[in-house]
């Protein structure tokens, strides 16, 4: 039961960032606010973080997939950090 509350979560967290990358990405596309872009960026890299949690979980449980899980996480907060010093400029 522990392991299905895990992957629920995570589900609703992968669920959820996708739905803010798809709605701020439609906000770019309407408005060309660059600012839009770069966090719908972000949140596809944090959506891409829990999916690979849920890979971790269910299809390779025996393997460490920390160094894929560290790297989508810096490359969300790279790609806002990016965004928002660009933006201020």
């Amino acid at each position: 039961m522990n392991e299905l509350l895990k992957i629920s979560i995570y589900l609703l967290c992968v669920l959820t960032a996708a739905a803010c990358f798809v709605l701020l990405l439609r906000g770019y596309f309407r408005s060309g606010t660059r600012l839009l872009l770069w966090s719908s960026v972000c949140f596809g890299f944090l959506a891409l973080h829990s999916t690979v949690v849920i890979i971790e979980l269910i299809i390779f449980p025996s393997s460490d997939l920390q160094v894929f899980r560290h790297l989508a996480s810096l490359l969300a907060v790279g790609s806002l950090t990016f965004g928002l010093v660009w933006e201020s400029e």
